[in-house]
This record gives C-alpha cells, structure tokens and sequence, in this order.
C-alpha cells in the first residue's frame, strides 16, 4: 500500500519592533539554534490560533497577527528523517511579558536583532525560513489574515466533537 504523504503544518510569528526582529534561540538536535517564534498546528485549532499559542510559549508575549506574510513549503532531512513542513507566517506585534509565563520547554531565550544580525547569524538557524519570511516581510509582502479559513469542522475537535 503507496504511503499517504503528510507535511507537518507549522506555524510562525514574525515580530519586527523599533527596527528589530524578535527570534528566540532554542535547544535542537543540531544544538541551539534561532528560529522566529514557531511550532506545530495543534488539532482543534486554526492557523491564527496556533501562531498566537506558540508566539507566547516561546516569548511569554501575547502575539496579535495583523497580516499573512507568506505559505511555504520545506524539507529537512537527517539521517533517519525526511520531514516536509508547510509554514504558515504571520506578522503581528507583541506586547510585554505575561506576568508568571516562563519560556517553553527548549527555549533558552529571547533576542531582538536588527535585519543584519538576522542575516549574519544564518548558519546558525534552525530552518531558511527564517531568514526568508524576515526578507519577505521587509520586502513589503502582507496578505489579509481572511485569505486563511479555518472551517468550523476543525474548531469542532476542540469540544471532542469533529469527524470527515
């Protein structure tokens, strides 16, 4: 039987402040490694949803989207694993930090760095998305946040409800 393939949905908030972008640096397999403020689409949740959870475990800010920057699609491959991600990026701003929110688990900590220290820090990224949905975003790309729909179907799941 042809195996069914299956990127996993991630989803990233790009967050430029007073000319800064905030990253966050992080434990991996390959070592610590800067990434935007990311992570997998949970069941039950939308895009919009899930890029809001991950912003703030990963920098204890609540994170607003306030437009689309891009959809991409990646491979990453290791030894013993071929991954595709499919990444939803968001733009948005954050505020301060949640009072009694620690970082989430991996997460070293937080850096505010200008477009040339994101570009100059390269080889240490966890993805090239990185750096990619950074340039997208200076270089203007914004899409409404409406161009992603989340069909009730899947907001059903969180009540345990759902099905095909």
């Amino acid at each position: 039987m042809r195996q069914v393939w299956k990127p996993s949905v991630t989803v990233a908030a790009i967050i430029e402040q007073d000319g800064r972008f905030l990253l966050v640096e992080e434990h991996t397999q390959e070592g610590l490694r800067l990434n935007n403020p990311a992570g997998h689409l949970e069941p039950g949740e939308s895009p919009l949803q899930g890029v809001a959870r991950e912003a703030l475990e990963e920098t204890t800010r609540d994170f607003t989207p306030d437009g689309l920057v891009g959809v991409y699609l990646s491979r990453f491959q290791r030894p013993g694993e071929d991954v595709t991600y499919l990444r939803f990026a968001f733009r948005g701003s954050v505020g301060a930090s949640v009072a009694g929110r620690v970082l989430d688990h991996g997460i070293v900590r937080t850096l505010w760095l200008t477009p040339e220290e994101v570009r100059a820090s390269q080889s240490r990224h966890r993805s090239p998305l990185v750096l990619q949905c950074v340039e997208d975003h200076l270089a203007g790309k914004c899409y409404p946040l409406d161009l992603v729909t989340t069909h009730a179907s899947v907001l059903a799941l969180q009540g345990g409800g759902g099905g095909a």
